[in-house]
């Protein structure tokens, strides 16, 4: 099989796990450090269509979406929220992608008439909070029932900036509730955001707590990256608008994935186990994997990892080994995700 080698993250447990409980149980605050991305002019969403793996056509105003963009060979590029506002689309990467290769990204495509990119636009930025209590928090950036703003709607915010503009859209990255509040004065939003968190027992929340419950919810690429797979390994089918291949940049070539193909697969393993990215997966004697990425260990019931897998071994309940970085053969089981039900799918919007 291919090896393919993305990461692994071994974090500050005690941080960490505080960070997982706050998001897990309050709610957590964090600043948004992806490049945004504004995009302005009648044929802006003839431009997104051009390398956005789902169509514009039937995006409606004041929405926000999750969207795929590929190289130009067919692998994932980068994961993007796509907003509709106003007369305006913005994007913002999901997926570790800088400013620059962002641009040069983007450059490959003709926007000579009809649309305006600006990478980075001076002065905006984002601040996301999310847990169980979040919508408690965004209920004050609001004029209105919280309950109203619906999942992957976006509304205008009363930001407590004079003069400033901001930008509320339910979507979050966990499983839990999820917001992310757009402004033209970032940091007196975030400082507002982290206010109303602490009010409500929440906390500013760092990056390996984040990760872990991202990865639980079933996004650990958003912290592990693609490492070079192809579509079908990252197992990004759903992201696919099968119908418009060959109509968007690096769909050409593109194969709906079979029950032959290797697939990236979650998999838990005892509390203290540690795996080097690389190491071989094994039923028994035979490999029949690779770990790409370990998330961080915040959630002190299991240690959490990806893996390549070839067929059929990403089926859930496997039982499987690999050798951790002390040389030691630690048993692994193959698992379903979500891993954790999200407190948030019983705790009502009052």
């Amino acid at each position: 099989m291919t090896t393919t080698t993305l990461t692994t993250s071994i974090p500050t447990a005690t941080t960490s796990t505080a960070d997982y409980a706050t998001l897990r149980t309050t709610v957590g605050a964090y600043r948004v450090t992806a490049p945004l991305v504004r995009l302005t002019g009648d044929d802006r969403l003839t431009f997104l269509d051009g390398f956005l793996a789902k169509s514009a056509d039937y995006v409606e105003p004041d929405t926000v979406r999750e969207a795929l963009a590929l190289n130009a060979d067919g692998t994932p590029f980068a994961i993007l929220l796509h907003f509709e506002i106003g007369d305006a689309s913005w994007l913002l990467p999901r997926t570790a992608v800088t400013a620059t290769e962002l641009a040069a990204h983007l450059g490959q495509f003709d926007a000579s008439s009809g649309v305006t990119v600006e990478i980075a636009p001076e002065g905006w930025g984002a601040t996301a909070f999310e847990g169980p209590v979040a919508w408690s928090v965004a209920a004050g950036f609001v004029d209105f029932d919280i309950s109203g703003l619906t999942l992957h709607a976006v509304t205008e915010a009363t930001p407590n900036t004079p003069g400033a503009t901001a930008h509320l859209a339910r979507v979050g990255t966990t499983g839990e509730y999820g917001y992310l509040l757009l402004s033209d004065a970032p940091e007196a939003a975030y400082e507002a955001v982290l206010a109303a968190v602490v009010e409500r027992g929440g906390a500013e929340v760092g990056a390996e707590g984040l990760a872990r419950v991202q990865a639980e919810a079933g996004m650990g690429v958003y912290g592990a990256g693609f490492g070079g797979l192809s579509i079908a390994g990252a197992d990004l089918a759903w992201m696919i608008d099968w119908s418009r291949t060959g109509e968007f940049h690096g769909s050409e070539g593109l194969a709906a994935p079979t029950e032959a193909d290797a697939r990236l697969t979650a998999l838990v393993a005892p509390v203290g186990s540690a795996f080097a990215a690389g190491a071989p997966v094994l039923a028994g004697d035979r490999q029949v994997g690779t770990v790409l990425h370990q998330a961080p260990a915040a959630n002190p019931a299991e240690e959490l990892l990806l893996a390549l897998l070839d067929a059929p071994f990403w089926v859930p309940g496997l039982e499987l080994t690999a050798v951790d970085g002390a040389g030691a053969g630690r048993p692994l089981r193959t698992a379903t995700l979500p891993r954790v039900v999200a407190r948030s799918l019983t705790t009502k919007i009052a």
